[in-house]
């Protein structure tokens, strides 16, 4: 309220003083003359104001003028005006709507909308970098993978895109199963970005699948030295990726013999590179040593592998002098289920029949698996059993769990040996021994077949109470059985009982 009196007052204040100014003007006495082209003008004070005002004015006018001409020549020859800068404001504010479209459609998954909205934004932005990569997604989304590719070639030639078109490309080669060709693009993605942990997982195992050892465990090394990698796992997987280059050698040299001590060294729990230790050791005249890895290894946990090394230090000891020079490994696993069946087939090595039943204990009851059903089955054979109790365990071995295995714990896939990487999946590491998953098996025709393998003779009762011991139910679940199946494992403990005549 205050404020618009105030102005009030100004005004009239202006308005007076411009009225007083007037007056006096008009009271003064003189003027000013002009003469021109043989005229003279006489113009009072008042009048000669007001002429002055309309020459400023005139004078502004020619200057607009004078600079709206400026602009059009400007504009003409493509300089930099406002009146471009405004026009560019509107095409970047049109540009950016349209890519803003172009990405909310390709996030509702409208790949043909986004293609359009890109080749829109493109028009009015001129911003291929931005433009490209939203047509390459929404040509991938929509199905048409020729637009796609030529697409992401298109960023290849921008050095700001030209990872993310490699990556691109790397993606549909994958797809396609051109492994070779996405190697060389992996191998180029990751020259551009080795931080990128994407990139490292598929050259890895891109590498792997080719058996290019050497190049990946350059690649572990890059993932570790980036932080992607701890420094454990990195230490056990570039052990187990020197196995591998170890095995693919085509004859032992002094430097596969070092790959394998460093491998020992880094993973000494790791079975296989304990295995392959004790053979180094053995060649170069280190049997302590060679005794001492497969300790290591073995106290981790027991497998068959350690003992067959074990064994292979003293090939020439007697069945007596094996079981005294086995007690080491037992007493560091004395409950142990292949600690158990490991002793048990050492006396029935040493025809101590009896004493392998007792190292067997009740793993006949509590876990049975085609091992144990076979150690049985020799055991009843070696103690003078009747051939249809010998045969009974050999039937029960048929259906038995096949026990600890190679297992993937990616993929659950089970494999006859150890290897690397995963022959499913492609996991590097990931095999573990372990007991595999387990699912329904059975034979054809259920439990009735197994009298007609284990055979009969319905003159011995005793025989046929013997016969329906040992026939196990029918649908009883088994592990995933993989092409190495457990009858092909169970042939060479089968072996033990006399064949049918």
């Amino acid at each position: 309220m205050l404020w618009s009196l105030f102005k009030l007052v100004l005004f009239v204040c202006a308005v007076a003083a411009m009225a007083f100014g007037a007056s006096l003007l008009m009271e003064t006495n003189g003027g000013i003359r002009l003469e021109a082209v043989g005229m003279e003008i006489n113009l009072g004070p008042l009048q000669s104001v007001i002429a002055l005002i309309v020459l400023l004015v005139a004078l502004w006018l020619v200057l607009k003028l004078i600079g709206l001409l400026r602009a059009t020549w400007l504009v003409i020859n493509g300089d930099e005006t406002a009146l471009t800068r405004f026009l560019g404001r509107r095409r970047l504010a049109k540009g950016y709507d349209a890519l803003a479209d172009g990405m909310m459609a390709l996030a509702s998954g409208e790949g043909r909308l986004a293609m359009v909205k890109a080749e829109r934004a493109e028009r009015y932005l001129e911003r291929p970098e931005l433009t490209n990569l939203l047509t390459a997604q929404a040509a991938e989304m929509a199905g048409d993978r020729k637009k796609a590719e030529e697409t992401y070639k298109a960023l290849i030639t921008d050095d700001r895109t030209r990872f993310v078109g490699v990556r691109g490309i790397l993606r549909q080669r994958l797809a396609d199963g051109d492994t070779d060709t996405a190697l060389v693009l992996a191998k180029s993605a990751f020259a551009l970005k080795p931080k990128h942990e994407e990139t490292q997982d598929v050259l890895l195992k891109l590498q792997a699948d080719s058996e290019d050892w050497s190049g990946a465990r350059e690649t572990l090394a890059a993932k570790f030295k980036h932080g992607a990698l701890p420094r454990d796992v990195h230490k056990r997987r570039d052990a187990v990726l020197a196995l591998s280059e170890v095995k693919a050698a085509e004859e032992p040299t002094a430097s596969t013999q070092d790959t394998v001590m460093k491998a020992n060294k880094a993973s000494p729990e790791l079975v296989p590179a304990a295995v392959l230790a004790a053979d180094v050791y053995m060649e170069k005249g280190q049997p302590r040593q060679a005794v001492k890895a497969i300790k290591a290894a073995w106290t981790k946990a027991p497998h068959p592998d350690l003992a067959a090394a074990f064994a292979a230090i003293e090939p020439d000891e007697t069945p007596q002098a094996r079981i005294k020079r086995f007690e080491m490994l037992r007493k560091l696993h004395p409950d142990a289920d292949e600690t158990r069946m490991l002793l048990a087939e050492l006396h029935i090595a040493a025809e101590d029949f009896p004493e392998a039943r007792r190292a067997l204990g009740d793993l006949a009851e509590t876990h049975l698996t085609v091992r144990v059903a076979t150690l049985m089955a020799a055991i009843e054979k070696g103690e003078g059993a009747k051939d249809p109790v010998v045969k009974g365990w050999l039937a029960r071995a048929v259906t038995a769990p096949r026990g600890p295995s190679w297992v993937c714990d990616n993929c659950q896939h089970i494999s006859g040996e150890w290897v690397s990487s995963c022959p499913n999946c492609g996991a590097i590491d990931s095999m573990t021994w372990a007991e595999p998953p387990e699912q329904e098996f059975t034979l054809p025709g259920g439990a009735d077949m197994l009298p007609l393998l284990v055979g009969s003779d319905d003159s011995d009762p005793a025989e046929e109470e013997i016969m329906d011991a040992v026939i196990v139910v029918e649908d009883e679940p088994q592990p995933d059985v993989a092409p190495d199946a457990p009858p092909e494992e169970a042939a060479p403990e089968a072996e033990l009982a006399e064949p049918k005549p």
